[in-house]
């Protein structure tokens, strides 16, 4: 298996663990991170103060991931499938994402998640999130909350 493979398979085995630390350590210094809830996210001090913030609040946590794929010149792709419960209600959240990453050297350069933000609405936040989930205005509320979190984590260090 390739240093490649290997770190990305390092890094899903550290977010099954819920080790920030041991993830942030597979990213580059000057990392590009995407997902539909945080948007874009650069360099390894923020992203690392979202997946320590994301792993510090899970709970009922189980993570399952499908074979890595080697879509060739340092590009790679995965399935992964996060199970928790979510918020002040504790709803059940599956939530199965589809990974890009690019890779070089034994490090991610470029990491970006997609998944439906309906399908995460509706379980996290229940009725108001199935019938709103699907709208721009909500998604970008979502992300509006979320960045502000991270922020707020980032303040106080």
């Amino acid at each position: 298996m390739d240093q490649n493979k290997q770190t990305i398979q390092r890094f899903y085995a550290a977010f099954s663990a819920l080790d920030a630390e041991a993830m942030v350590a597979c990213y580059s210094a000057d990392i590009q991170f995407y997902d539909p809830v945080f948007g874009l996210l650069e360099s390894r001090e923020m992203v690392g103060a979202m997946w320590t913030m994301l792993c510090g609040r899970a709970t009922g946590w189980s993570l399952g991931v499908e074979a890595v794929e080697d879509l060739g010149d340092g590009y790679y792709t995965c399935v992964w499938e996060a199970r928790y419960l979510f918020g002040p209600k504790r709803r059940l959240v599956t939530n199965r994402v589809k990974a890009h990453m690019r890779v070089q050297g034994g490090v991610i350069l470029e990491h970006s998640d997609a998944f439906s933000v309906h399908r995460w609405s509706a379980q996290a936040y229940g009725w108001i999130g199935w019938l709103f989930g699907w709208m721009g205005w909500w998604q970008r509320k979502v992300q509006n909350q979320a960045r502000a979190m991270l922020f707020h984590h980032l303040e106080r260090g």
